[in-house]
């Protein structure tokens, strides 16, 4: 896709703008637009006897602001006037990892305020700027990482009002500020219209993924098999010569693991032998590095817990309880994992498989209401069914398949995101800065070029 391009330019003198059409303006926000930053009030004040809606950080999206659940606070009347929300108002996030985040209040209530953390960005002149416009250019400006000290997008920052006043930027005359709002969300909803559909698509193969393992691992490859009830209520009915037991009965040991104190673990240690994290937990099944290391010193001296090679590990708390990961060389894990070593009856990829569709249940087994907490003893109650060895070896040869399969489409799907998500970016920045001409591009002309 091609457009056209202005006939003269002219340096903007911001190097992030790079050269702008020659008719454009340059200048500090702060000359165009009133830069408002909320402050907090006093918490006494919401159960005063006139509460009213107010924003908060988290409430403001890209794009997109939450009117749902609004806490209240009775505003004195000096701070009605002064951080009493406008429709057209620009929302913008003053700090922390979303420094730069931004949201137009389109007034979806009558009457709304806001609260600190968030500067509120008016148009002195609204026949001369257009907040719809200045949206895309703080979406510009906060994905090449502008208002973070250093371009530094790893770096927890404040954009204070003053520095957000003093940010020059680039102005078109008003109807080409409008024109060019109008094109980006008309080119972009059908960019996030795409990138949607691949999230389906991304969804439903994790759903079909998990499909295909629990019918393996619960129904086995035969569907002429004799059934028998497996006596499990959610289970159902499994093949007549399966047997029906439980981790106890298949395992030589159920351990936590540990945090060595002595000798932390690292991401700096050479040579040493992977330490297992819930974060390590990537979604494959087989789990191939960890983020840090324990030193074969700190082995050796009995201070890290290490599973042999085989061993299937669990998330045992917190938000990923139940995530399952299975190792192929000798590894540590901390104490928020359980580590199962399977006995002779059991293949631990056949065991890592059964497991991974059993998440809902171990927050059951784990009581949890809010953060669960599933022990070792708890781990031992898991019911596993299992097969023949024989008939083990082939459903797991069969799921890899399958699973292989699964990951080659879902990568694709993401590629098609990151593709998508980059022409997006590349599409805005074009168009806020000038590289590209939209003015008079209608629908069929965007589609044509």
């Amino acid at each position: 896709m091609s457009f056209p391009r202005y006939a003269k330019y002219k340096a903007s003198g911001v190097e992030w703008l790079g050269d702008v059409p020659e008719h454009w303006a340059v200048a500090p926000l702060g000359y165009r637009y009133e830069v408002q930053l909320g402050r907090m009030l006093n918490e006494e004040r919401a159960t005063g006897e006139n509460p009213r809606p107010y924003l908060r950080v988290f409430d403001v999206q890209w794009n997109c602001i939450n009117t749902t659940d609004l806490p209240t606070m009775d505003f004195p009347p000096e701070a009605q006037v002064r951080y009493r929300l406008q429709a057209g108002d620009l929302m913008v996030n003053e700090g922390g990892s979303y420094v730069g985040r931004s949201a137009i209040w389109r007034g979806e209530i009558e009457e709304c305020y806001y609260q600190k953390a968030l500067h509120r960005i008016r148009p002195f002149n609204q026949s001369q700027d257009s907040s719809e416009f200045l949206l895309y250019v703080m979406e510009m400006a906060t994905r090449l990482g502008v208002f973070v000290a250093g371009g530094n997008q790893t770096t927890i920052d404040h954009l204070t009002a003053e520095q957000l006043r003093a940010y020059r930027f680039s102005f078109p005359p008003a109807p080409e500020q409008r024109q060019t709002a109008a094109f980006l969300d008309r080119e972009t909803s059908k960019i996030d219209a795409l990138v949607a559909e691949q999230e389906r698509l991304i969804a439903l193969l994790k759903e079909k993924r998990q499909a295909v393992i629990s019918h393996a691992v619960t129904k086995g490859l035969d569907p002429n098999a004799p059934m028998k009830d497996s006596g499990v209520e959610w289970l159902g009915d499994v093949p007549a010569h399966w047997e029906v037991t439980s981790v106890r009965r298949i395992s030589k040991s159920v351990n936590t693991g540990g945090t060595p104190s002595n000798e932390p673990a690292s991401e700096d240690i050479e040579g040493g032998l992977p330490w297992y994290t819930p974060g390590d937990f990537d979604g494959g099944l087989q789990l191939r590095s960890a983020r840090k290391s324990v030193s074969l010193e700190c082995v050796a001296s009995g201070e890290a817990k290490i599973f042999p090679g085989g061993s299937v590990l669990i998330v045992g708390i917190g938000a990923t309880l139940g995530k399952v990961g299975w190792i192929e060389i000798p590894s540590a894990a901390n104490q928020q994992i359980n580590a199962i070593v399977p006995d002779e009856k059991i293949d631990g990829r056949f065991l890592a498989y059964s497991l991974s569709v059993k998440a809902h249940f171990m927050k059951y087994l784990s009581n949890a209401s809010t953060i669960g907490i599933m022990n070792q003893e708890k781990t031992k109650e898991i019911p596993v069914i299992v097969p023949p060895q024989r008939e083990q070896a082939d459903i797991v040869d069969h799921l890899a398949s399958q699973m292989s399969r699964f990951d080659t489409l879902a990568a694709e799907a993401e590629r098609a995101i990151t593709l998508l998500q980059e022409r997006r970016s590349a599409l805005i920045s074009a168009a806020v800065t000038g590289k590209i001409d939209v003015r008079g591009l209608d629908t069929a002309d965007a589609e044509a070029a």
